[in-house]
């Protein structure tokens, strides 16, 4: 049956008006059922879009808190690392760093932070291999030897010649405290080699070691001979 117009109420009768006009309240009231109903699944639909929301503010905020912590890591591990090279190369690097802007990671790359910072460290605490001796370095240490020997017995000529000229009790210790002077400047040599071998870049093992101690003993004990035998004797 079709809707009836304004002008069709005239004609139509009573029932049909009711019938009408029933029909029309079920209608009303199912679309307010709809409008209720969609208007119910729009206000879920935005309190889960708002709890979604929220949620991905707090993952963000937790985000950011990381990548600041991250942030602080890797700024401290980088001056630490500046520190160590400062430490190794000395002087000469704090006055050239302050040339230059403070370490940090650069912003365009192509790897993680950690990356960097572990090349890095590798390359401050990389230590080059030591260059072999050669024959004129370790004849060097041996001149630092006998050097270290004339040096200990001209120290003990000098201790006892000043403990005899002092009289009193120092003529009784002057023994010992020249034996301790012959045997200081042959290892005052071993340090001076040690030091040479380290600006040239070279180890100082123990045979080294041993060529320079031995050679500033033996001229020591040779030379400390020659004196006691060319003093006239006492008496």
């Amino acid at each position: 049956m079709s809707e009836l117009e304004p002008a069709d109420f005239d004609r139509a009768d009573y029932r049909t008006v009711l019938r009408r006009l029933t029909t029309l309240d079920q209608r009303a009231a199912t679309l307010r059922e709809e409008a209720q109903r969609w208007h119910a699944e729009r206000a879920t639909a935005a309190e889960e879009a708002v709890r979604v929301a929220e949620r991905e503010v707090r993952e963000a905020q937790h985000a950011v808190r990381v990548a600041q912590r991250d942030l602080e890591q890797v700024d401290a591990r980088a001056a630490g690392l500046w520190s160590d090279l400062v430490h190794r190369v000395g002087p000469a690097a704090e006055r050239f760093g302050r040339t230059l802007p403070a370490a940090s990671i650069p912003r365009q790359r192509d790897r993680d932070a950690a990356d960097y910072l572990d090349e890095v460290e590798a390359r401050v605490k990389y230590t080059p291999p030591a260059r072999p001796l050669t024959f004129g370095t370790q004849l060097l240490f041996g001149i630092f030897g006998v050097v270290g020997g004339v040096l200990g017995v001209v120290g003990n000529v000098v201790v006892r010649r000043t403990a005899e000229a002092a009289g009193g009790d120092w003529p009784q210790a002057a023994p010992v405290v020249a034996l301790l002077v012959l045997l200081l400047f042959p290892v005052l040599a071993v340090v001076t080699a040690k030091l040479v071998a380290d600006r040239r870049g070279v180890g100082l093992d123990t045979a080294a070691v041993a060529t320079v101690l031995i050679s500033g003993l033996v001229t020591a004990g040779l030379l400390f001979t020659v004196v006691q035998f060319a003093q006239p004797p006492s008496g």
